[in-house]
């Protein structure tokens, strides 16, 4: 039923126009929308591939403990340079059953990053090998 859908992140943070710094500037992704009709609930869409990433304006913005994006990537080793020279700062994990080496992972037949938008919320790099 849903096979053909396009699917859509939507990502909660408290200031819309940091969140378009963050995704447009570091990540790069092309501003699709801008929405500012409803002033408590502003929102910017942006296009990544076929796929649709929405940022709004909620108090419930940095809250997630988990991932709350991921964007899938060829390779993810070029991916994470390109973004540490834009800035972003990418997740060191020392677990039992995740450790990251230069801030990637391996996880059976994928590889991952993780950074984090201005408020908190955990954005994935996933490569399949």
């Amino acid at each position: 039923m849903l096979g053909n859908a396009e699917i859509a992140a939507i990502v909660p943070v408290s200031d819309v126009e940091k969140a378009v710094e963050f995704y447009g500037g570091a990540l790069g992704l092309e501003l699709q929308v801008r929405r500012n009709d409803l002033p408590e609930n502003r929102e910017a869409e942006f296009r990544a591939g076929d796929g649709t990433l929405v940022v709004y304006e909620s108090v419930a913005a940095g809250q997630s403990r988990g991932t709350v994006a991921a964007f899938r990537v060829a390779d993810v080793d070029s991916v994470v340079a390109g973004l540490r020279e834009r800035g972003v700062a990418f997740e060191d994990y020392d677990l039992p059953d995740l450790k990251t080496e230069n801030g990637i992972a391996a996880i059976g037949d994928l590889r991952a990053a993780w950074a984090r938008d201005p408020d908190g919320n955990i954005i994935a790099f996933e490569q399949r090998v």
